[in-house]
């Protein structure tokens, strides 16, 4: 019955996120055009928040849990287990203040109204998972940005996003590019649950009812200890808070 029902919602949910998708496309631009960096990073804060009441009309509820206190003053690498696409606006409009950069595959970068457009002028690292010259050059870049802007780079270091909430084993390559190149971040681990309920059908229908859960945990200072070890904390942090049932 409730996969019954999710084939109207999910039209529903499709007309009103491509509305919300091509609407900010031109107010993305105008900002960025007219008045600059800030009016565009806060329009895309918006577009991720309005993309997160569309899927409202699917039943979908949120909780993010953020009980620490980080501050701006320095930059910021988080880190999370990845489950779908819409772990993306939660993590962009509750850390906003932040100023996450997402590391992204190249071919997002066109084709997709609002999200093609901020990922070339938002500041993230659109990379070649076939060329791993580029992809190291553009993290490379995109770290060096953060650190010195005090902006803070989000990273799903699984690759891939898992299908069943399970988590994967944690690939180190970008996350090591990242600390050499942002000495003074701080490693802000995140949990994310029930985010692949969203796509328990596949594409279509969607997922109805999921209460996707976000869990932020204490910041880890990589003055403080060895890159392994930091290394090792921060994946078994995420992993073990994970709900795979």
């Amino acid at each position: 019955m409730q996969k019954v029902l999710a084939y109207p919602l999910t039209v529903l949910f499709f007309v009103f996120f491509g509305l919300t998708l091509v609407i900010f496309h031109p107010i993305q631009w105008f900002c960025l055009k007219v008045f600059g960096y800030q009016a565009h990073k806060s329009s895309v804060d918006w577009l991720n928040f309005f993309l997160m009441r569309c899927t409202n009309l699917l039943g979908t509820r949120y909780r993010f849990d953020n009980p620490q206190k980080i501050g701006t003053n320095r930059p910021v690498i988080i880190a999370a287990n990845h489950q779908s696409m819409y772990d993306i606006p939660p993590i962009i409009w509750h850390m906003r203040k932040h100023h996450p950069k997402f590391i992204s595959k190249k071919e997002l970068g066109k084709g997709i109204p609002s999200v093609s457009f901020n990922l070339r002028h938002g500041g993230a690292a659109l990379i070649d998972r076939k060329n791993p010259e580029q992809a190291l050059a553009e993290i490379t870049r995109l770290a060096k940005y953060a650190e010195e802007n005090k902006r803070s780079v989000a990273i799903f270091p699984e690759g891939t996003r898992s299908r069943t909430g399970a988590p994967k084993k944690f690939q180190m390559g970008g996350l090591k590019t990242l600390l050499e190149h942002m000495p003074n971040a701080l490693v802000v681990p995140v949990t994310i649950n029930n985010s692949w309920k969203m796509l328990r059908y596949g594409k279509f229908p969607m997922g109805i009812g999921t209460y996707m859960k976000f869990k932020v945990h204490p910041p880890i200072d990589p003055k403080e200890m060895d890159r392994e070890t930091l290394l090792q904390q921060l994946e078994e942090t995420v992993t073990k808070a994970i709900i795979t049932k």
